[in-house]
């Protein structure tokens, strides 16, 4: 039995002071791997070369468009709402509206009569060729297209890619979910232009409690991003700002997060008022709070502290990538990609 984790390439990883690649226990004919999430992790620095960490540049291009940040909401019904996903175009952020009961052509046609961009999710059933029928009949073509299905790995899927590409072959199209290297060569295959990784990692999902599969998020990301050549999006268990470099040295593009991003005003969702505290919900889109009962929930509802106006979270997010930037010793996002990860003794 080896004595250290698996990370596979770029970065090597340093476990009790040996070098080494994975640890594997067989028991009969079945193999373990110890695979790691973003709390198991942290990145050496090197030496910092510019004056001020304000000097490092957290733009990424991202399809067509480049933007400020390589990170943005979760596409979730208690996260972004019209105005949320409005706010963050106007702010330069990426986003993408969910799928929940949307009149899509109302919203594409809105976005792009206000020189925004427009960034829509949709699923793998007949009312989603129903609502790509619509905006053709409409004349819209959505810049971004996210197909959003729990396991994108699968017949339906596959379908619904080519669908898309067939017919809107203008549209930056994001498939997800997926947490295998195997996933991620097919959906590339199938004709994605990025691929979203990350399943059963959010805060609000019991997908691995309900069904016993999941993968962490280290592990996953660096997998994914290994196997393609187009942008890998890890999507799912950011819990410290710095999970977002974490993420980003492993090989993602972008970062989705969802908890990040709720509880404040421009947040999808109603302010509750609880023994004179505020909260605003959040749920899971697997959950029976989203999909209007229970049936197949693999999500929860919670409460998250109400925290006011988004704007200073945006700042925040962006320093303290720009300071991630500096320790990682470069000048931009690139930086990011050379860094040594070791993994934390426990």
């Amino acid at each position: 039995m080896a004595s250290a984790f698996y990370l596979g390439p770029p970065v090597l990883c340093r476990y009790s002071g040996t070098a080494a690649y994975h640890t594997e226990y067989t028991w009969s004919t079945q193999m373990f791997k110890t695979e790691l999430n973003y709390g198991d992790v942290y990145l050496v620095p090197k030496k910092t070369v510019v004056d001020s960490r304000k000097e490092c540049d957290t733009s990424v291009q991202f399809g067509p468009r480049r933007f400020d940040m390589p990170l943005y909401a979760s596409n979730m019904k208690s996260v972004v709402d019209a105005e949320t996903c409005e706010y963050f175009a106007r702010h330069g952020w990426f986003y993408t509206m969910h799928r929940f009961n949307m009149d899509t052509v109302g919203f594409v046609r809105d976005m792009q009569a206000k020189g925004l961009f427009a960034s829509i999710s949709i699923g793998v059933n007949d009312d989603t060729l129903e609502q790509l029928a619509a905006l053709q009949v409409a004349g819209l073509v959505p810049e971004y297209i996210t197909l959003d299905v729990a396991n994108a790995w699968c017949v339906k899927a596959e379908r619904m890619i080519r669908h898309v590409k067939q017919h809107f072959p203008g549209s930056f199209l994001i498939g997800g979910n997926i947490a295998t290297a195997d996933a991620a060569r097919d959906l590339e295959a199938w004709g994605c232009d990025a691929i979203k990784a990350g399943i059963a990692g959010g805060r609000v999902c019991i997908t691995k409690n309900k069904t016993g599969f999941h993968r962490p998020m280290i592990s996953t990301v660096r997998d994914c991003a290994a196997a393609v050549k187009v942008p890998v999006i890890a999507d799912g268990g950011i819990v410290e700002h710095g999970d977002v470099a974490k993420a980003l040295a492993c090989g993602a593009c972008m970062v989705m997060a969802g908890s990040l991003f709720a509880g404040y005003d421009e947040s999808a969702g109603e302010i509750v008022e609880i023994n004179g505290k505020h909260y605003k919900e959040y749920f899971g889109s697997a959950s029976q709070f989203n999909k209007g009962e229970y049936k197949n929930v693999e999500g929860k509802k919670i409460l998250v502290e109400y925290k006011g106006t988004m704007a200073r979270l945006l700042v925040e997010l962006k320093e303290d990538l720009q300071s991630s930037i500096s320790y990682a010793g470069g000048t931009d996002l690139a930086a990011l990609r050379s860094v040594e990860m070791i993994v934390v003794a426990r």
